[in-house]
């Protein structure tokens, strides 16, 4: 790409480190220009608006609307903007609900930063940069984990964590400011969607399958 026509990039990330790294390493690119940086998915959004970027290089955690909801916002609203996810958290879950919002590119924050140019390169001119083995990946988890994640209500996903922390029925309630006996419902309809049939044995599915924070979106 010609360096009077640069390759505009928006870093979204809440470490100040890890966004100055990236930019160092993009920077000392002739053919790339970070336009912006944000610290939330709130920032983000509103620098996407105002400086239409080329590419979008936006981390898994931060603070503001989930990363899923604002990539989908991105492919609405801004199309134009490719989107690469970089994450410390290689799970199959987020890898398939991020390539269903419509991301472009998952990479992991232990590679080298160096690792973004070519990703970033082949997103500019048009070409897929997901892997085989990572559709493959996210296809299994749909087949696998992902109808079962999804048919989970919001109540029931708001109680999985505590099952995972050992709470007890009563804790919980008193935790959500519900009765036991409405907490004792829940955990029965979420053991017959996971297809388990013990508390233990739906903890092992959550740390196996699960997003890593379980307040992911469900649809």
């Amino acid at each position: 790409m010609s360096t009077e026509h640069p390759i505009t990039v928006l870093l979204a990330d809440d470490h100040p480190t890890t966004r100055a790294g990236i930019r160092a390493i993009l920077e000392a690119e002739a053919d790339m220009w970070v336009v912006g940086e944000a610290e939330s998915g709130f920032e983000a959004q509103k620098l996407v608006a105002e400086l239409r970027p080329n590419i979008l290089v936006l981390d898994l955690q931060m603070p503001g609307p989930s990363p899923y909801d604002l990539e989908r916002w991105v492919r609405q609203t801004h199309p134009e903007t490719q989107t690469v996810i970089l994450t410390a958290h290689g799970r199959d879950a987020h890898l398939a609900m991020m390539m269903e919002a419509g991301a472009s590119g998952f990479l992991s924050k232990t590679e080298p930063a160096q690792n973004l140019v070519a990703p970033i390169r082949r997103l500019a001119a048009g070409k897929p940069v997901d892997s085989d083995e990572q559709i493959e990946r996210a296809l299994r988890w749909r087949r696998e984990a992902g109808g079962k994640w999804n048919s989970l209500s919001q109540r029931e996903k708001e109680i999985l964590p505590f099952l995972v922390r050992g709470l007890k029925n009563a804790d919980i309630a008193r935790e959500l400011g519900v009765t036991s006996k409405t907490v004792a419902f829940h955990i029965t309809n979420i053991l017959e969607k996971l297809e388990v049939s013990t508390r233990g044995e739906a903890v092992d599915w959550v740390n196996k399958y699960a997003p890593k924070k379980l307040n992911e979106p469900s649809d």
